[in-house]
């Protein structure tokens, strides 16, 4: 595990409860007419689920197609990230850990919720949730169970602690069957739970391969 070293904000306490001021001053603009709750909660939902989401994805799907790209991410995967135009905040200094046969990876944040918006969007509530910050270290296979995710027992599972200096993304096993789809297609088998490691990379239904 790496230590943490969290320096979050300028030498200021967080406040006690982020989430209720952040309500408050929601409720105070939607009562002025300053915003719409509709395209607050359609802003939250494109960035959550659509747009960042779907850059790591775009990362994911190269990576399986070209093998010089994929040597790149694991190399330096904030450069190789930045070359397809992913940069910003909470994007730097990221690291690239590849699933294969035998292991599988997962990522938390134990001391808060680190998490790269540049390539997953906004983090999920439940990644900054406290149950999922202790118990991903303490018990990753019974979380992983949780989410649906079931794996041999030999096979290794490596929990990556995220810091404010280092945000991991998990480049998930490429699903079998998937040799002759194209990129943009392999990046639609990829959620945003696969690159954080709490799902799996799968085919639709109806492409998986037969038994």
């Amino acid at each position: 595990m790496d230590e943490h070293s969290h320096n979050h904000a300028d030498g200021q306490a967080a406040p006690s409860d982020p989430a209720l001021r952040v309500k408050a001053l929601e409720s105070l603009l939607v009562d002025k007419g300053i915003v719409d709750p509709a395209a607050i909660d359609a802003f939250i939902e494109a960035y959550e689920h659509r747009i960042g989401p779907r850059n790591g994805a775009r990362v994911v799907a190269r990576a399986w197609v070209d093998p010089d790209f994929k040597r790149w991410l694991m190399d330096d995967a904030t450069a190789a990230i930045a070359s397809l135009g992913y940069t910003g905040r909470q994007g730097e200094h990221m690291v690239a850990v590849e699933n294969a046969a035998g292991v599988h990876n997962m990522v938390v944040c134990t001391l808060c919720s680190c998490y790269p918006w540049t390539v997953l969007g906004l983090p999920p509530v439940w990644y900054k949730s406290a149950p999922y910050r202790s118990r991903a270290v303490i018990d990753p296979r019974g979380v992983l169970a949780e989410f649906g995710v079931e794996l041999p027992d030999a096979t290794e599972i490596r929990v990556w602690d995220s810091t404010s200096e280092m945000r991991y993304l998990v480049i998930p096993e490429r699903p079998a069957g998937s040799e002759e789809m194209s990129e943009e297609d392999l990046a639609d088998l990829v959620s945003r739970d696969a690159m954080i490691g709490t799902a799996l990379a799968t085919l639709p239904a109806a492409k998986e391969p037969a038994p």
